[in-house]
């Protein structure tokens, strides 16, 4: 497991998200800051096996999927979520502050559904079955993408 990009996402990731200003314009895609950190909430909430989702990938393209995932080789930008309206939801959340606090959380509850079981997989809709070291590869990876999409 990587340690570094686990602390990235517990605390670098967190405090970086402090210092965005939530009008700061995406130079990609739809979606404004409190809406990117809502939606990085539910990708915490996918991994730490919250919110079960099915596979979406067809069987065949998951090696390829895998391969992309453990490269260090970042997401295109805009790149497509099929399971993503395309005008996102409106924020569920009364502010950033609150944002940042809930996605705190979501992290704690990925560490401890890990914590209570180090062996499990959780199914990823475009990956497949993750362990803890693959979902932190995903988040870490998932995490660099949008905040290269607010410029940070």
């Amino acid at each position: 497991m990587n340690h570094s990009k686990l602390y990235f996402l517990l605390e670098e990731f967190p405090a970086l998200l402090n210092t965005l200003d939530p009008s700061t314009p995406p130079c990609w895609g739809k979606m404004n800051v409190q809406q990117m950190v809502e939606h990085f909430i539910d990708a915490t909430l996918v991994a730490a096996g919250k919110i079960p989702i099915q596979l979406y990938t067809p069987a065949d393209r998951l090696p390829l999927m895998v391969k992309f995932l453990f490269s260090e080789e970042p997401f295109r930008e805009n790149t497509k979520n099929p399971l993503l309206p395309e005008i996102p939801q409106p924020v569920r959340l009364p502010d950033m502050e609150t944002a940042i606090s809930e996605l705190k959380r979501a992290l704690t509850a990925f560490e401890k559904a890990f914590a209570e079981n180090p062996e499990r997989e959780i199914i990823n809709p475009f990956f497949g079955p993750l362990n803890y070291a693959g979902q932190i590869q995903l988040l870490h990876k998932h995490a660099k993408h949008h905040l290269k999409q607010f410029g940070l």
